[in-house]
């Protein structure tokens, strides 16, 4: 409790949109979007949020939520949080051409996973070996009626507090 808060009503408490933390699924650098060289995550075309260029090869749920996609080659995962929230990882750009080589699958579509289980894991060096890009976007691909806020930027380790949503 601060010290203004016993001037604060308790219906003002209550009308305040509950934040929605979405932790970072992976451990690396967190970047600002429109610094993505796919411009069409950079653009915010596909959704609002942030990219992490991976430090670590492991990807992990950043919500409590269902898996409502899982691309047959591993490079994206879907996740709708417990409140509705629609979540991408994409890890890597163009990394659907590699047909899946990198990344090994743990999870199953129509799964349910709390924060902090492991997702996938995928090997960065066979990534950029191959001549794609790392630059792991986490997208919120229904951001209408949210205000998205990243809360940090540079290094950053899974599970960290990386992106608040709050309606509006």
């Amino acid at each position: 409790m601060g010290l203004f808060d016993i001037f604060k009503s308790k219906t003002e408490e209550n009308t305040r949109p509950k934040a929605n933390i979405i932790l970072a699924p992976m451990s690396g650098e967190a970047k600002n979007i429109a610094e993505c060289d796919d411009q069409v995550f950079a653009q915010n075309i596909v959704g609002k949020g942030v990219m992490i260029i991976p430090s670590e090869g492991k990807v992990y749920a950043p919500v409590d939520g269902n898996i409502a996609m899982v691309a047959d080659t591993g490079h994206a995962i879907g996740i709708t949080s417990t409140s509705g929230l629609e979540i991408l990882i994409h890890i890597g750009l163009d990394t659907v051409d590699l047909a899946g080589a990198p990344f090994d699958i743990k999870i199953n579509q129509g799964q349910d996973v709390k924060k902090g289980d492991l997702l996938l894991d995928f090997d960065i060096e066979q990534i950029k070996s191959s001549g794609k890009f790392t630059q792991s976007p986490i997208i919120i691909t229904n951001p209408d009626g949210y205000e998205i806020n990243v809360l940090k930027y540079g290094e950053v380790s899974h599970g960290d507090q990386l992106i608040e949503v709050r309606e509006i």
